[in-house]
């Protein structure tokens, strides 16, 4: 098999021009994939800033710019969608700044998950290609290497709450934090360019813990991803009321993570390794996605801060929903299908967000082609988020929610992110740091 893969190898290399596995990216690219909005603007129609898309007049201006799971929720009533103004997501300079210094540096291995070369920045900034059979690995690439959190990042608290789906009724509210730390490649927060001392070769590690309620308290999951992707990720789960860190199988990632509607290989829209799926571009979709300005929208007073900050809410079928603008943004589509054949997930269709590239929307499909879940992460600029957030040059995740359609039933989540904060260190990401906060 790996003879056979190649001799396929050699003969995509004699067709260069095709093979998409080298990149001939220009200046000109990088300022285009940093800066689309510059280039090219939507033509939206009647579909214009303060529009209300609801199931009466969703085929006449919505239609065209909703994915099919969001469209057959407008269209059944479920939710209306209030259109925001177009706000371009400045990123910061240093990242760009690598992105020119290291252009063409990055180059596709023989095996998907294998990368080369990457220093720094975003890998891939040319557009993708349809005639590229690798443009949607290189656009995970870009998503692996985006700035989510900047170099390190935390959201506390972390609000996630289980809702029924068909009654609204309220199930449970998880309060938790969230943090995420990059061991190389970093751009923006010494070190730079990557920790050292880091002998297991760690690109990234991402560390959760619940703090309400009582009875899932000190529950710890601990992830260590390596710069190796297809070497597997090491996840540890801490439990409470064991008061003991078990690792976790690689079969666990994809179980019900507390009995929400989310996976661990669900985080932040997709948390598994590149080499776990087949990737494929399917190109460039003009969206109502959720990206909005946080002190514009609705907030609550459901959870005091004592800063003052106030979280988005949640309205439509069963509080599913936020109660947000979107925007009308480019977007790349790109399926992934689990190379796994026992994977529960028959694929994804994902929508990235053309210039910051998170995995704005997802519908999820089930093995047998049936709509399962959808997912949607709600994102916007620092200069709207925290006074902290302000200037670091990092796209800001707000919110989140995931639908099980099948089930009827939610899990929606709201952020207080904090960019680059003192006590997220390395320290943090380790099975002893579980142990010494489980006591």
């Amino acid at each position: 098999m790996k003879l056979h893969r190649k001799l396929i190898a050699a003969c995509l290399l004699s067709g260069a021009a095709v093979s998409g596995w080298s990149q001939n990216a220009t200046m000109e690219d990088v300022e285009r994939s940093f800066h689309p909005y510059d280039f090219e603007m939507p033509e939206t129609g009647k579909l214009q800033p303060g529009v209300v898309v609801t199931k009466d007049n969703v085929d006449e201006i919505g239609k065209d710019f909703l994915d099919e799971g969001m469209y057959q929720m407008v269209k059944d009533g479920w939710v209306d969608i209030t259109v925001g103004k177009l706000t371009p997501i400045v990123q910061n300079e240093k990242y760009i700044e690598a992105t020119r210094k290291n252009l063409n540096t990055a180059t596709l291995g023989e095996e998907v998950g294998e990368l080369r070369g990457y220093v720094a920045g975003r890998p891939f900034p040319t557009p993708p290609s349809l005639d590229d059979p690798r443009a949607g690995e290189k656009l995970a690439w870009n998503y692996r290497f985006g700035l989510h959190f900047g170099d390190a990042g935390a959201i506390y608290p972390f609000y996630w709450t289980f809702r029924d789906m068909n009654t609204g009724k309220v199930e449970k509210t998880l309060k938790m934090e969230f943090n995420a730390y990059n061991w190389k490649h970093r751009t923006l927060d010494e070190p730079i360019p990557e920790v050292d001392p880091n002998p297991a070769n760690i690109f990234r590690t991402i560390y959760m813990r619940v703090d309400e309620p009582f009875d899932v308290k000190n529950t710890q999951l601990l992830i260590h991803r390596y710069e190796d992707d297809l070497k597997r990720d090491n996840a540890w789960l801490y439990l409470g009321f064991q008061r003991r860190v078990r690792r976790l199988a690689a079969g666990q990632v994809t179980d019900s993570f507390l009995g929400s509607d989310l996976m661990i290989e669900d985080f932040e829209g997709y948390n598994g390794r590149i080499s776990d799926m087949k990737w494929d571009y399917k190109g460039v979709r003009w969206m109502l996605v959720p990206f909005y300005e946080h002190d514009k929208m609705e907030l609550g007073d459901q959870y005091k801060e004592d800063d003052g900050f106030r979280y988005i809410t949640f309205g439509g079928q069963g509080g599913c929903f936020p109660n947000i603008t979107w925007q009308v943004r480019k977007q790349y589509l790109v399926t992934a299908t689990p190379v796994d054949p026992s994977h529960p997930v028959g694929h994804r269709d994902i929508f990235l967000d053309a210039q910051t590239f998170a995995f704005s929307r997802i519908n999820i499909y089930d093995r047998g082609d049936k709509l399962w879940k959808m997912w949607f992460i709600g994102q916007g600029p620092d200069y709207a988020s925290l006074p902290a957030n302000q200037g670091q040059g990092v796209p800001v995740y707000d919110g989140f929610g995931m639908m099980d359609i099948q089930a009827m039933h939610c899990t929606t989540g709201q952020f207080k992110t904090e960019i680059h904060p003192d006590r997220v260190t390395p320290k943090r990401f380790t099975p002893q740091y579980l142990r010494a906060v489980g006591k």
